[in-house]
Formats: C-alpha cells, structure tokens, sequence
C-alpha cells in the first residue's frame, strides 16, 4: 500500500492565516481548521514516530498525548513580553531525553512554519554545568568530535572570546566557543507535504544520533 500524507497545503494556509490574523477571535472562528489540518495529523505523526524511535534511541520520549505531550502548544506566554500575540505561528514537536527535567539533555526538534521547516538535534541553551561538561569531552576525545560533527550546520550563540581555561589558538576553538550545540536539518514543504514524510524524518534523525550520543554521554547520560 502507497504511503498517504500526514499534512497537506492547509498546514501551511493556516500558519499563513493566522500570521494575518493573531487574534483570539479570529483563531475560534478557525479552530477546526487548526485541528483538521494541523493539529490531528501532526500528532498522528508522532503517533507513527514513537516506535521509530524507540529503535533509534529509546531514551528519547516521543508522547503523542494531545495535552503536555511532544507536540508543543501554539499559544504563546505572553506574560513577560512585549509582543501580546496570542499565537505562534508554526507548528512544532520536541522530542526530549527521558531525564530531560535535570540540567540540559539532548533532544530533536520538528519546526513547521511557511518558508521555515527545519529539523534540529542536540542540546540548546544549556547550563553551565553541562556546557563544561561538553566541552571537556570535546578536548578530551577530538578525534569522535570531528567525526559526528562533520557536516552538519549548528545554530545558536557563541561568544566572541574563547571560554575560560581554553587558548584562543586552540584548534577547535570556535566548537569550544559554542553556546548551543545543536544542528540544524533542511527540510522542504513539499517533503512535509509528501507521501514518505515519516521516512525522511528518521533518515535524517539517524544521520545526527552519533552527535545526540556523544552529548548524551558529555552531560552523563546513556
């Protein structure tokens, strides 16, 4: 039997909506749009991913639970900010270590929103326990790191100065300068839209799970 797609062009007609139209009136009136075409199948791919995982890194919680699940919730905290928009707009998951309440721990991360799908794998903004932590294991086994970084485009912060206790001739300083350490994956709205979403995804996530492991083992986890 042919694969079926989980989402269609109407993913992306909402987020485009509701980028035009933040507001709380606007969404009720839309909110079965937002579960046709972007809540429901997006967690049935979480659904079809959890025993995907569970061959790739069984420590990786993938929840397809509608509420405090892997799927993250499209209204915004608007508390402390400046901008009062109640909604994001894009649709995203994020898949965390089973220990993820202690310190920072690796994860991978599902991004949806109109000219900017992206997948991303690693850890993101972590503490500074754990961010010595990788670093140390970055000197003391150079020759992994080189290895499962290879290739891959990293996104987040680095400082301008080399951290304290690193020489600014050292020659992976510009690693050792991260303040994230996560990657970035492409990912195209046709695939999203595409009968073998559910494949790429995977193929992707294995292609990065030797750098997930090496940040697993850094801050101490199997």
């Amino acid at each position: 039997m042919a694969n079926s797609a989980y989402f269609g062009p109407g993913l992306f007609q909402f987020l485009s909506d509701l980028k035009e139209h933040n507001d709380r009136d606007w969404f009720q009136a839309h909110k079965a749009d937002f579960e046709e075409q972007v809540r429901e199948p997006f967690l049935r791919l979480i659904a079809d991913l959890k025993p995907d995982f569970e061959k790739l890194n069984p420590r990786i919680v993938v929840d397809p639970s509608p509420t405090r699940g892997s799927m993250m919730r499209i209204y915004r905290d608007v508390r402390f900010s400046a901008d009062k928009s109640p909604y994001k707009l894009n649709a995203a998951a994020h898949f965390k270590h089973a220990r993820a309440k202690e310190d920072a721990v690796p994860g991978y991360y599902i991004h949806l929103e109109p000219k900017d799908c992206l997948l991303g794998a690693g850890v993101w903004h972590p503490q500074p326990r754990a961010l010595q932590k990788i670093r140390s294991a970055i000197v003391s086994d150079a020759g992994r790191w080189a290895k499962v970084g290879r290739g891959h485009t990293f996104m987040g912060d680095s400082l301008k100065r080399p951290p304290a206790g690193y020489a600014a001739d050292h020659p992976l300083i510009e690693d050792l300068k991260r303040k994230d350490f996560a990657v970035l994956l492409p990912l195209q709205e046709q695939e999203v839209c595409g009968p073998n979403l559910r494949q790429l995804l995977m193929k992707r996530f294995r292609s990065v799970e030797p750098l997930v492991q090496f940040l697993s083992e850094a801050v101490g986890l199997k």
